[in-house]
């Protein structure tokens, strides 16, 4: 076994208190909890409970949003494209370019290199197509190699979506205009709501609980902007399997589990394999880019180097489109492993 631990410490998260860490915690969890029963998990005032709440939203500009079900909501099967230029691109024209589709739900380019990140879900396989070839030809002044590859299971974490993916979705009105207003402020009231949409206190009460019950929601969240002293990464990896790549993969995946308690922002916060260009997809947070590539790439060629037969690892630089989905979670129960995977517990 390699010499790196499991446990990770982040700098970041020494500069606020143990409470502050929990309600950020707890809000990532659920951010509908109430002030009520945030102070009475952590036994402080509501007071004091509000005024964290407002610092943090604050230096942390925390936007409170939703983890969807995409497959319950007929969204096409996610992909991540990546984009690879000839020649560095005007970032402020792919931008605009890329906003004028629903499609990529978060977009971002990378440190010192001319790559750019797509993480695209639309409405229908043949959107994607029409999507993934027009945009190939809009680009293609600036030589522009396109490799895609579709997501096939999200280990852990998700990506925010864009409220203009939940218009074009086949699903009953009266629960999309909710659905478009929670996946901006998922924690307004009901009263909040029943105002922004112009209907009765009831009538939005009794919508509220169908959308509950539909399953469209996986969870009331939140995302935090980029902060100062850290390091947002994404890495690629494509792998020619040889013998034992399951158990070496098993062990890769106790480093992905490992967390400071009640970090302020998880370490990985999304991890998914892929079909297609790319096998495997992941992005974290560490507190610079040694200590990411050290942690994340390093760690996983000592254990399954041998697998691996292509790489890519970047420092995040400007997002173009969306929002990072930086947010803090138990990231060992979050993780979710499919039928044919096998983690350490069981080999």
């Amino acid at each position: 076994m390699p010499g790196i631990d499991y446990e990770f410490h982040s700098a970041f998260n020494d500069n606020y208190t143990t409470p502050t860490r929990r309600i950020v915690r707890m809000l990532s969890e659920n951010s509908r909890t109430s002030l009520t029963q945030i102070s009475s998990a952590l036994e402080l005032s509501r007071r004091n409970v509000k005024e964290r709440i407002d610092k943090i939203e604050t230096a942390l500009g925390i936007h409170y949003t939703l983890e969807l079900n995409e497959e319950l909501l007929g969204a096409s099967v996610p992909h991540i494209a990546v984009l690879e230029f000839e020649k560095k691109p005007d970032y402020d024209y792919l931008a605009k370019l890329l906003k004028k589709s629903y499609i990529p739900q978060l977009a971002f380019s990378v440190k010192g290199k001319n790559l750019v990140y797509i993480y695209a879900v639309s409405a229908s396989r043949k959107d994607y197509v029409y999507w993934d070839n027009t945009m190939s030809v809009l680009l293609s002044d600036y030589g522009v190699d396109w490799y895609s590859s579709e997501i096939i299971h999200k280990q852990m974490g998700f990506v925010p979506l864009r409220t203009e993916l939940i218009e074009k979705l086949n699903i009953d009105i009266r629960i999309k205009e909710l659905l478009k207003l929670l996946n901006e402020n998922s924690r307004a009231s009901i009263q909040e709501l029943s105002r922004s949409i112009g209907k009765h206190f009831n009538t939005v009460t009794y919508t509220f609980h169908q959308l509950q019950q539909s399953g469209y929601i996986k969870r009331f969240t939140l995302t935090m902007d980029r902060q100062e002293k850290t390091s947002p990464v994404a890495f690629l990896l494509k792998y020619v399997p040889k013998k034992d790549f399951e158990k070496d993969a098993a062990k890769t995946r106790l480093a992905l589990k490992s967390d400071d308690k009640y970090s302020l922002i998880s370490r990985y916060i999304f991890t998914a394999p892929l079909i297609g260009s790319w096998d495997y997809f992941g992005m974290g947070v560490f507190d610079n880019y040694k200590l990411g590539h050290e942690h994340c790439l390093s760690y996983i060629k000592q254990v399954a180097g041998r697998h691996i037969s292509n790489d890519i690892f970047n420092e995040i630089d400007k997002v173009l489109v969306g929002r990072l989905p930086f947010r803090s979670i138990e990231t060992k129960t979050d993780y979710s492993l499919i039928d044919w995977t096998a983690d350490t517990e069981r080999l």
